[in-house]
């Protein structure tokens, strides 16, 4: 069974940002964000249950070489991405986007 990942458009904003924040420090870091994300998310479609489940019901991932993570819930045959968050950024920032 193949599950399909979907994005809350408040998680793409979250990336943008981000992005655009690291491009303009130094030119291809935002790249490099990007990549690390997509690597993130390829291993979360493939291994989905791995990270444990944290109280709420959503899962999280880390980036390895940025201080953001990527929070996500399984519902039925879907991953839904509801925060690429900074590590600093207050936890609960996101909660309220819960799909």
């Amino acid at each position: 069974m193949s599950l399909s990942l979907e994005f809350l458009p408040e998680a793409n904003a979250d990336i943008t940002a981000a992005v655009e924040w690291y491009e303009g420090r130094e030119l291809g870091l935002g790249a490099r964000l990007r990549h690390e994300l997509e690597s993130v998310c390829s291993a979360i479609v493939q291994h989905p249950l791995l990270w444990r489940e944290r109280p709420g019901g959503y899962r999280r991932v880390n980036l390895p070489g940025f201080p953001y993570y990527v929070a996500f819930f399984l519902r039925a045959e879907r991953i839904v991405v509801v925060a690429v968050g900074h590590a600093s950024r207050h936890p609960d920032y996101w909660k309220k986007r819960r799909p």
